[in-house]
């Protein structure tokens, strides 16, 4: 049993290696950060195990868990950042193209919010939400509109089936930079990924992801290098929002987010899982922001179900 854990705790501490590794080099630490929420369960109940059975071990594997604490709270977390009012609201949403519930729910959704400023990702047609009065031109599957005035556009070069843009918007007499990203896909066809009570279809069905997953992760490490020249080259400070098809602590996570605040570690409570097209629940979805912007809100508004992501809202206080 201490052996396990042990082996549980350095696969948790593996995870943290994503900050340094890239998948082109060894893409196993990143396959780690998905099975990060499991192998966390797995060590608290060893640790409450420990502590039942009145051994000494357990404050060893608690302080080794110390180190987690931070990788902890980007799935969870519990803001202490008292409630305050902003003056700029931003609502991101992955439509699915408008495939489940349709486009007519998710603009009546959308308008109902009062956001400033709506991300939208994998939208299949012309994305214009009623009394907005500035969109972004058409950068394939993601969008922007504005209450306020775009000043500058342009595409985020990138490689496999993903597409990013910034948009330069004015905001209370400054100037922001808004970031939509949408990486690439994995494209799991779900009865593939579904497990089974027959142990070889699982070994096939486990082959299958790892295929989909290593040339994804690959083609994300390119895609994440020119967003991150993005963020560097820009005059502006920087909003960054959109669908990773990342979890945390994978290393689109840390790379992305080098620099940045994850305005849920800053200011969120509860869970942020924002995918429920599987039974286990993940999070994918993201609001980053730069230093000088102060996040006030994150929420993950799970009351609607307008595709198979949950809509993001934050707030911010533009000084």
């Amino acid at each position: 049993m201490t052996v396990f854990h042990s082996l549980v705790i350095v696969l948790l501490l593996g995870t943290l290696l994503n900050a340094y590794v890239p998948p082109r080099i060894f893409p196993w630490f990143n396959m780690l950060s998905l099975a990060f929420p499991v192998l966390m369960i797995l060590n608290v109940g060893m640790i409450l195990l420990w502590i039942v059975l009145w051994k000494k071990r357990a404050v060893v594997f608690l302080l080794l868990s110390l180190f987690l604490i931070n990788p902890v709270k980007r799935w969870i977390n519990f803001s202490t950042t008292k409630e305050q009012r902003g003056n700029l609201k931003i609502v991101s949403l992955n439509t699915k193209g408008g495939l489940l519930y349709g486009y007519e729910k998710i603009y009546d959704y959308l308008k109902n919010t009062d956001a400033d400023i709506i991300l939208a990702q994998e939208y299949s047609t012309e994305f214009n939400v009623q009394g907005y009065q500035y969109q972004t031109d058409s950068y394939e599957i993601v969008a922007l509109n504005s209450k306020y005035k775009i000043i500058r556009q342009g595409k985020i070069a990138t490689v496999g089936n993903g597409n990013s843009f910034f948009a330069d918007v004015e905001v209370h007499g400054k100037t922001i930079r808004l970031i939509n990203v949408y990486l690439s896909p994995f494209s799991f066809e779900k009865g593939k990924v579904k497990p089974t009570e027959d142990l070889d279809q699982n070994k096939v069905k486990l082959r299958y992801v790892i295929r989909k997953l290593v040339p994804t992760f690959k083609n994300h490490q390119d895609e994440v290098a020119d967003i991150k020249k993005a963020i560097a080259e820009s005059p502006y400070p920087v909003i960054l929002a959109g669908d990773f098809n990342a979890v945390p602590n994978s290393y689109e996570y840390y790379q992305i987010g080098k620099n940045l605040k994850d305005v849920f570690v800053e200011t969120g409570t509860g869970s942020a899982t924002s995918f429920h097209d599987y039974k286990f629940p993940i999070r994918i979805d993201y609001v980053f922001c730069s230093p000088e912007i102060k996040p006030v809100s994150y929420k993950v508004d799970r009351s609607v179900k307008l595709s198979d992501h949950y809509p993001v809202i934050t707030e911010f206080k533009i000084d």
